[in-house]
């Protein structure tokens, strides 16, 4: 377990992501305070604190944030796909941006952001949101850790997995070896560990956590 205990404030904490991960850091001492409309608190994992706000509306939060240290930003469009370019606009985008100033405004010491993989050759809207938003974070002065990862298989999001064996074969090829790495699967699981990690160890600046660096944390802690 960690000696040092984190304060974490949590956006998409209802989500598919978001309960997993609240529900470890809680069983590992962490205080979370999570971000839920009103009527959806009920949602949220035993003993996880509710912020009644609007992820949309980052001043509908940013005076509860405090006295949390740590802001993870799990929201984002369900199934992405590439015919939802204009909701990754209206929500990834506006949600994050949102987050991204009123955690600045609030003291925020480190800043988790789940992104995604990239350069790809498919999803190009909705990395370019992901990576304009990066880049708010580069130049918001927070310490900022991004997870990038691809495809996150689990309950709901399993028709990947035919594709494993032909990234068993393309991740030994020289040719494809890189890409196939940088774009590979991860499980639900790996995801919750990746993300307890980036929260339970801070950078100081800007830290990028790839696909094969979310499997190695999942390995470490799980």
């Amino acid at each position: 377990m960690p000696t040092t205990k984190r304060s974490v404030f949590v956006t998409g904490s209802t989500g598919y992501l978001g309960r997993p991960l609240i529900a470890e850091l809680l069983r590992r001492g962490h205080q979370v305070r999570g971000l839920a409309r009103a009527g959806s608190e009920q949602k949220l994992p035993a003993g996880c604190e509710a912020v009644i706000g609007n992820a949309l509306d980052g001043s509908s939060y940013v005076g509860q944030i405090q006295p949390s240290d740590t802001f993870v930003q799990l929201v984002g469009v369900a199934h992405p796909s590439p015919s939802k370019g204009e909701e990754f606009r209206k929500i990834d985008f506006v949600s994050a941006s949102g987050a991204i100033k009123a955690a600045s405004e609030a003291g925020i010491q480190h800043f988790v952001y789940l992104s995604v993989a990239h350069p790809a050759p498919m999803m190009k809207a909705y990395i370019e949101v992901r990576s304009e938003c990066e880049e708010l974070l580069r130049q918001s002065g927070m310490n900022v850790t991004i997870l990038r990862p691809w495809y996150v298989l689990g309950p709901g999001h399993r028709w990947p997995y035919a594709l494993l064996p032909m990234y068993w074969l393309a991740e030994r090829l020289p040719s494809t070896r890189e890409g196939a790495r940088r774009l590979g699967l991860v499980t639900l699981e790996q995801m919750k560990w990746a993300l307890v990690d980036a929260v339970e160890n801070p950078c100081r600046g800007l830290r990028i956590v790839e696909v094969p660096e979310i499997r190695a944390s999942a390995a470490l802690l799980a």
